[in-house]
């Protein structure tokens, strides 16, 4: 419930009361003038000063538009400022990544960003950005596994009956994928070389009408992430046979891990970060990097992540820096191995 000091805009965020905003501008000129009067320069000014933009290149729904959501929400809270997700969707993430990188390095714009920002320049030529180079990290918000399912009246019930089928008949087991490149498909051409198995791809436009294709008996076994996956488990169609995580998901306590079913040192999330343009001011990413380590410790912001099925993370910048060059390189080496094109 709103307090009578908030507003909402249009898109339905929560911003800072007027009443408040004066007070808080009227604080500001007060300290001001009283440094002034003593001949001291007056502070910086302290930000944001204006609204910020967060960019979420998918569409309204779904777990990346929650997290930039809540996230904005709840940095309005503490900065006293409204934070404004504007959807861009489309060319599998790239028209938001490319407005983002192009927009001013003032930090006034974030991006919210997943695995295709680190598959997305193996699989496209021309790409209109460069991850390494255009963009600073925040921080690493959560992660979710990626989980192996089949049909809940499939034949085959464990790791070790896929394994066995796959290397008696190679390439008679039919996967389902998101589309040529998509993180499914990425995960299963890594989970085919490191198991030694050979699957046939069908693509379909979308997590659900994949799962809901798996869900028919249409196709025979998939990888997807843990929060798409979720709903079709919960309602009995589809089956879980293993985590593509180091550890076993609180959600799927029993369901173990890819390594423990046999493919030993296979592991794939589902990853969730806040980027901004490179050059943004350092001590902003580092106010940014802070508040948002504090907004994944409140108690309301772990209930949501839970309910997805996501992990929150958190940590340094330099951490995400890490772990986003491990991605980079992880994906360029699957998907030149397997001469994956996306389309």
């Amino acid at each position: 419930m709103f307090n009578k000091n908030e507003e909402t805009n249009r898109s339905g965020a929560i911003r800072p009361g007027r009443a408040f905003r004066r007070l808080r501008r009227a604080l500001l000129a007060t300290v001001a003038v009283s440094l002034a009067g003593a001949g001291l320069a007056a502070p910086a000014a302290a930000y944001p000063e204006k609204p910020v933009k967060i960019i979420v290149p998918y569409p309204a729904g779904g777990f990346n538009d929650t997290l930039g959501r809540l996230m904005g929400n709840k940095l309005g809270d503490i900065f006293g400022q409204s934070f404004i997700v504007d959807n861009k969707p489309g060319a599998g993430t790239m028209i938001g990544t490319s407005q983002a990188a192009k927009s001013p390095a003032d930090g006034y714009t974030l991006l919210v960003v997943q695995f295709p920002f680190a598959a997305n320049p193996w699989l496209y030529k021309n790409i209109a950005y460069d991850t390494r180079k255009d963009f600073a990290p925040i921080m690493l918000a959560g992660r979710s596994p990626m989980v192996l399912v089949v049909n809940s009246e499939s034949s085959i019930r464990s790791m070790s009956d896929l394994l066995e089928k796959a290397r008696k008949n190679p390439g008679a087991i039919n996967y389902g994928s998101s589309g040529p490149g998509s993180s499914n498909h990425l995960a299963m051409a890594l989970f085919e070389g490191m198991a030694k198995i050979s699957l046939t791809q069908v693509p379909y436009k979308g997590s659900t009408p994949m799962l809901t294709d798996l869900a028919g008996g249409q196709i025979e076994v998939a990888f997807d992430a843990l929060p798409h996956a979720l709903p079709f488990i919960q309602s009995g169609k589809i089956r879980p046979i293993a985590i593509g995580h180091a550890t076993r998901s609180p959600v799927l306590p029993d369901v173990p891990t890819v390594t423990e079913a046999g493919v030993a040192g296979y592991e794939v999330s589902s990853w969730h970060g806040f980027v901004a343009p490179a050059g943004t001011p350092d001590d902003i990413l580092a106010t940014l990097n802070r508040e948002m380590n504090k907004v994944l410790q409140m108690d309301d912001v772990k209930q949501v992540f839970a309910e997805q099925g996501v992990t929150p993370d958190g940590g340094s910048r330099a951490a995400f820096a890490d772990f986003i060059n491990g991605q980079l390189d992880l994906w360029k080496r699957v998907v030149q191995e397997a001469k994956i094109e996306a389309q």
